[in-house]
């Protein structure tokens, strides 16, 4: 294996094996306690959690926000340990999980195809994914796709199959699961290495310096928690000059934003093709993955690749050979959005903007900062002070307030990111809004929320 020391190649930004303060995913383990003398050894394993899965068991424990179990939902509103609230925490961003159309097709697929086809796919294939694949490859403007049952199987199989003994270079910020993935790749014989987008000039320096083959950049698509995209043709730019692959994440963009055009109804641009149609960029030396467990709101995930590639991971991608597929009711919810999305898509992005362009009008009309800078439906509110008592304090009021957010602390994200996440659907209301607006103002005055400059 491929070890990762603490000092980088010149402009690069090395992972390392400890803790650093701007990356507590990469921490290592806790030394485990001392044996005890009943040898409970189970014991020691439940001793271990470290880094984020430190805080994030604690967030389990005393946050409303986590493990929740919601008993109902009526439109966007969830009803947990007999409370109502408003969900601003869902993914849903086109609403067509509670889509009639797309419901009521559902038992046409089940008495056709069965419940779940327990094939991997290496064995067997429903139509439905060659179908799947065809209509989407047609939407992306890619050259074909491949199908697996989701975004976190991709990032640690395909990833690494890119890879392979190669270089990996992963932009900082990524979502957590990029991460997972390059940890994947190291393991497998692969140099990886961080950088920053903002420093775009030091990962010019590191791939001029790099001697190895393949090489891959790996950065976020339209970001988890800012909803900001990436400097994409700059990107492109470094990495043709150094014959890279860059390698995207665009679960939150794909079904939002799409392709530009004088007839767009919102800056959203048309048909949620994702953030390569949207800036313009062609697949040339790109691989984007994004997912259907988002807009489309089905347990579904492709990867963009040519096809003679696309051969490639079908004898590389352990979950293509390995894993059991999707059931067929996602099969059927992904068809039938893609329909959905090609005839009544435009209503459901317009819808999502002008909620979304109301609830960001209205928290700048607060006096309150947000990471926000494109207009997409991921709006966080970060605090000035990062603690986790303001953080899981902020999260209680909201949630007695009937606001149901995503409380963002450290080291889940940058002290400067520490905040609440609001995400907004289709499916959300204007009244939903005002109301979100409404507690924010109450909350404005309670906890260090940012301020605008």
């Amino acid at each position: 294996m491929t070890q990762i020391s603490d000092s980088a190649p010149a402009g690069a930004e090395s992972i390392r094996t400890t803790a650093t303060a701007d990356d507590p995913r990469l921490a290592a383990p806790a030394v485990a306690p001392a044996r005890q003398a009943d040898g409970a050894g189970l014991r020691h394993v439940l001793a271990r959690p470290y880094g984020v899965m430190a805080e994030m068991a604690r967030m389990r424990r005393q946050s409303p926000f986590y493990d929740s179990r919601v008993d109902e939902i009526a439109g966007r509103r969830i009803r947990i340990d007999g409370r109502w609230l408003i969900d601003f925490a869902s993914c849903n961003y086109l609403g067509f999980d509670l889509d009639r159309e797309i419901i009521e097709a559902v038992p046409e697929y089940l008495d056709r195809w069965g419940t779940h086809p327990s094939w991997s796919r290496i064995i067997a294939n429903p139509r439905l994914f060659t179908e799947i694949e065809q209509s989407l490859s047609e939407l992306l403007g890619a050259p074909d796709t491949l199908l697996l049952p989701t975004i976190s199987h991709i990032h640690l199989s395909v990833l690494p199959a890119l890879v392979g003994q190669g270089a990996l270079f992963v932009e900082v910020h990524a979502h957590s699961s990029v991460h997972d993935g390059a940890a994947m790749a190291l393991g497998r014989g692969a140099t990886v290495r961080r950088f920053r987008e903002a420093r775009l000039d030091r990962l010019d320096r590191a791939l001029r310096a790099c001697r190895l083959f393949p090489r891959v950049i790996a950065i976020d698509g339209v970001n988890s928690m800012t909803g900001n995209g990436p400097r994409l043709a700059e990107i492109l730019a470094v990495a043709r000059s150094h014959e890279a692959v860059v390698y995207i994440d665009d679960a939150h963009g794909f079904g939002v934003i799409g392709e530009r055009s004088p007839a767009e109804l919102t800056p959203y641009g048309l048909r949620g093709n994702g953030i390569v149609r949207h800036l313009g960029q062609s697949y040339d030396d790109v691989v984007m993955v994004g997912g259907f467990s988002k807009s489309y709101s089905s347990l579904l995930a492709f990867a963009t690749c040519p096809t003679e590639l696309k051969d490639y991971l079908k004898t590389m991608a352990n979950p293509y050979i390995f894993s059991g597929p999707p059931p067929v009711a996602s099969l059927a919810t992904a068809q039938v959005g893609l329909r959905v999305n090609a005839e009544r898509g435009e209503q459901a992005r317009l819808a999502l903007h002008t909620l979304t362009a109301r609830a960001l009008a209205g928290i700048r009309s607060l006096g309150l900062a947000t990471l926000n800078s494109s207009g997409h439906p991921i709006i966080e509110i970060p605090l000035t002070d990062p603690g986790p008592d303001h953080a899981d304090a902020l999260g209680a009021f909201l949630f007695e307030r009937g606001i149901y957010v995503t409380v963002a602390p450290f080291p889940l994200v940058p002290r400067d990111q520490v905040g609440v996440r609001v995400q907004v659907t289709a499916a959300n209301t204007e009244a939903e809004i005002d109301t979100l607006l409404d507690v924010l103002s109450d909350a404005a005055r309670r906890f260090p929320l940012r301020r605008l400059d």
